[in-house]
This record gives structure tokens, sequence and C-alpha cells, in this order.
């Protein structure tokens, strides 16, 4: 009888404990993002099965059905195009061609500038140069003498203008000549430079790394190695790096693991953090605010005009509130991954911009005065790689570059530069005067019937577009022939440095709005009523079909 009673006492609890565990489980499903992007397992899968195909001159100016008259208006337009490039960017194509068979990395962004179905025909005709000679004030010249306005901003690093960052390299270096390239000893400018990232991140200790990957890296692994949980959760879309733990799915040739990609800013997510006991830290990446819970807007994904973007202030701080007092109820270790925003956004950061306090940050590119860095400010408990009590029980990390005097030297410059009365009247309405540049923009192009908008975070800007086509991506051609330099991933995003004045936004400004009054008089946004982002997935998923099975076309047609 007590045999029986035990048994019954054990299933009830065995009972108990596996729907708990079902339950936390399916928890943690409704937290995933509905999209292939929050599912990265199922991601690759999918990825493996998309065919190569590729559109020849007799298909690409109507791939959306568009008829011949149309179609010769693009023909016409894309040709002349290509008759501009092949003249004015000559040198600067020669020797990307000849770099470009021994540099990896310009294969790649070769390749990806627009969706792959066209992108032979285009890297044949519009081909595009990625040396530049020269640069000064907001402007940079290629190899052939084109100016251009640059829109890029160095990927993030350029927040207080070239000239600035030229000087703070070059004045930097002076400071620390005598050492000079002396590692593993210390110049006394680090201790400088120290005191003033605790001063803006208002946290107790810094570490210093060789790029922004490597900072985020060592912030998750404290954050292991001092809670003794396993997962990190970083939300949809977010861009941490390219290492194994932060990108899951399409890009990464290995599956997940330690991670939880979650939906931001979503209530799911925070019923997931009350309720796992697994779960290390939260990364959050401040720049997804623009688009939440998508990935990075480049044009090689331009399929449509589905790309949208939102920016709400109050809302994302609203969240970031919400995510701060979970993680702290659950002692989850909440990381700013401030990268790509650094010191862009608001003299202390993100921090203090949003008005929440993280308990780890992580900077690099915007921090180096121009030079390469990555850096991890954190609560003292945090940055501890070692155990008092168990002294072979450490988290090791160290780098043959970590505080390189000549980094250090042009950080120090960048670093009194915040402190400045003209840098700090910069950021006493920095919102408002970018909102207005926006606003300004956007309201002529709505007045010109043209369908492009532009969406921005401040001095950080994304271009979509509000009528459905196959074409978008021509835009960032049209924009080059304006002698506007963007980066590779094309409009997805536009970065300003804060020096630019009224004049030169006005300047950028025409100059978008003749590009988009040339694209569409060479007729890349006609569209018929039946044509809608809906109707072109269906179409790509039928050429794709095709291409895998030439078989069903024919018996289709």
């Amino acid at each position: 009888m007590d045999g029986w009673i035990a048994i019954s006492i054990f299933g009830a609890v065995f009972g108990i404990w596996i729907t708990r565990k079902s339950y936390v489980r399916l928890q943690l499903s409704k937290a995933k993002h509905p999209s292939l992007a929050g599912h990265s397992r199922m991601a690759k899968r999918v990825a493996r099965l998309i065919p190569y195909y590729s559109f020849n001159k007799n298909s690409f100016f109507q791939v959306d059905g568009a008829p011949d008259n149309i179609a010769s208006l693009r023909e016409i337009g894309f040709m002349r195009l290509s008759q501009i490039y092949q003249e004015r960017f000559k040198k600067s194509v020669s020797l990307t061609n000849q770099a470009a068979e021994t540099i990896s990395d310009l294969q790649f962004t070769g390749r990806y500038r627009v969706p792959f179905q066209f992108s032979n025909f285009v890297s044949k005709h519009l081909k595009s140069g990625s040396f530049m000679q020269s640069s000064s004030g907001v402007t940079m010249t290629d190899l052939d003498g084109n100016t251009f306005y640059d829109l890029t901003g160095s990927y993030g690093v350029n927040v207080l203008g070239i000239d600035f960052y030229k000087r703070a390299i070059e004045e930097g270096a002076k400071r620390v000549s005598e050492l000079g390239p002396v590692l593993g000893f210390y110049h006394p400018i680090v201790a400088d430079n120290v005191k003033r990232l605790k001063a803006l991140s208002k946290l107790d200790e810094v570490s210093f790394h060789m790029s922004g990957t490597e900072a985020v890296m060592q912030a998750v692994r404290l954050a292991r190695y001092h809670t003794k949980r396993s997962h990190v959760v970083r939300f949809n879309g977010a861009y941490h790096g390219w290492w194994e733990d932060v990108q899951p799915g399409i890009g990464n040739p290995l599956p997940p693991r330690e991670t939880y990609t979650l939906k931001e800013a979503d209530q799911d997510t925070l019923r997931v953090l009350r309720n796992r006991k697994d779960i290390a830290c939260v990364l959050v990446n401040p720049l997804q605010a623009m688009n939440l819970n998508k990935g990075a807007p480049g044009d090689s994904s331009l399929l449509d005009s589905s790309r949208k973007a939102h920016y709400d202030r109050a809302f994302y701080t609203k969240w970031l509130q919400e995510l701060r007092e979970v993680c702290s109820e659950k002692g989850i270790i909440l990381i700013f991954d401030e990268v790509f925003v650094g010191f862009r956004l608001a003299q202390g950061g993100a921090q203090e911009y949003f008005g929440v306090r993280a308990d780890m940050v992580t900077y690099g590119k915007t921090l180096g005065g121009g030079l390469p860095i990555g850096v991890v400010c954190g609560r003292s408990d945090l940055m501890k790689r070692f155990r008092e009590e168990k002294p072979a029980d450490i988290c090791f990390a160290r780098g043959t570059f970590n505080s390189h005097p000549y980094v250090m030297g042009a950080m120090q410059i960048f670093l009194e530069q915040l402190e400045t009365p003209a840098v700090k009247k910069i950021y006493e309405n920095l919102d408002q005067v970018w909102d207005q540049r926006a606003k300004n923009l956007n309201d002529q192009l709505i007045s010109m019937d043209l369908p492009v908008r532009v969406v921005n975070m401040s001095s950080i800007w994304t271009v979509y577009f509000n009528e459905p086509s196959r074409y978008n991506w021509m835009f960032q051609y049209y924009l080059k022939e304006q002698g506007l330099a963007l980066s590779w991933i094309g409009t997805g995003r536009f970065i300003f440095s804060l020096n630019y004045t009224d004049s030169d936004m006005q300047v950028v400004h025409d100059r978008f709005i003749a590009a988009a009054q040339s694209m569409k008089q060479d007729a890349w946004w006609w569209n018929e009523v039946s044509l809608s982002n809906k109707a072109i997935k269906f179409q790509i998923i039928k050429e794709m079909l095709f291409r895998k099975n030439p078989r069903l076309q024919a018996s289709t047609s």
C-alpha cells in the first residue's frame, strides 16, 4: 500500500514537472518571431533550397510584366546610366576589378548589392568602384576625381566629421609617439580614457578589445561566467557581430547553440525572461528601434516594396524600461550593444538617450577616434575575470592589440572633443534638427508624387518605397549618378556625420530628389493595378519552382 502511495505521489510530482516544462517551452515558442528570421534552423534549410537563376537582357526589363514600351524606356535609361558609369568611374572600377580577384570581401559585396536574380546583368553594365582617393568635410573623392557627399558614415564610425578624425589620428599619434607601438604595457593615456569612459557610461570598470565584435563576445562571456547560466537572448533581426552565438541562421555555417532569438518589444518575450532559469544575459542593439524584429535593410533583399521602418522614441523607451525591470527582477544581465550607435544619439550614448541604465555596455567604432576599437564597460562585480575563492576558475580574455597606444591616443582626442562646448551644443537639439531635415525631404517627395520616403533615428536614415516594384534596388545607382556615396548595402541605411550643415543637407536633398525623378522618368516605378507586394512574392516563388523543375514551367505555358 505504501508503495502505491509513493508511486502516486511520484506520478503527481512528475506530472506537475512535465506540465511546467511544457508550459515554459510553449512560452519560448510564442516568443519567437513567426518569420523565418525568428527560426534560424528553418531559415538555414530554406536558404539551401533557393535555386540560383538569373535574368538575361530579354527578360531583365520586364520581370514585372511591363509592356514593351515601358521596357524600352527602362532599357534606354539603364544603358544611359551604364555609359555614364563607364566614362565617369573608369579608374576606380578598373582597380576594383583587379583587386576583387584576390580580395574576398570585394567578391562578396560586389555580388550582393542587388537581388541575385539581377546581379549578373547589373555587374556587367553598372560597375561600381570601391576605392576612394581623398576626403574632406562631408565629401569623398574617387580615383577619377568625382566628388561624392558621404552618406556611409564609414559604417557608423564617422560621428564628428572626416576632418576631425584626421586630426584625432594625427594628434593622437603624436601624443604616444615616444612609446610607439609597444604592446603589453599601457601608455598613461589609457588611465585618462578609462576615467572619461566611466563618467560617460556611469559604470565601474572598463576593458579594451580589438573590435566591437570582440567586445560583445567578452560581455556575453562575462555574463555567463558570473550568472553561471548558459543562454543569451538576442532579438530578431539585431546584429551583434559575426560570431556564432549572436548570428544564428543564414550567414553562419554552424547551428545556434545557447542562444534564444526572441521578439523585441513583445510581452511574450518578457514572460520567457521571467520563467526560464538558464538565461544569463539579454543583448539590446538600440539601432533596432528603427526596424523592430527585422534584419539590416540592404538592397540585396529589396525584392519588392515591403521594406518598412518606423521610429517611436517614447515606445522604445517604455520597452527598455520594462526589459530593465524584468532583468533586475530575475538577475539577468542587461547588455547594451552600442557598437554602432555609440555616441551618435547623445553625449552619454543610448543609455542617456533612452534614460535606461544597462549592467554592461559595449562600444566600438564610434569611440576609436577613427581607429578600430572595442570596449566593455560594466559593473565591477560583472567585470572580474577570476574568483578569489577558486584561483583556477577564471574567465580568460586578452588580445595582442588591446589598448594599442595609437588607438588610445586617437580615442583620447575623441573623448576630449565630446566635452567641448561646441560638441555639447550639437547634442542639445540633435533629434529636432535631423527630424526636420527628414521631414523636409519627405514633404517634397510627397508633393512631387515620388514613391520614396525616408525614416530617421536622429542622423541614421533608411529609405523605403510605397508603391509595389521589383526594381527599387536600382535607386542606389541613380543616387550615385547624382554624386551621393552609399555603402554596399545601398539605400537601406544612410549615416550622416553630425557636422553636416543645413546647406550641405540641401545639396543632398536636391540630389536625392533629382535621382528619384530620373528613376521615375525611366519607368522603373511603373506598375499596374494587379501588381502588389503579395503578387511579386508569388511571382518570385513561381520563378524558383520553375528553376527547380523546368518541366513544371513547360506544363503551365
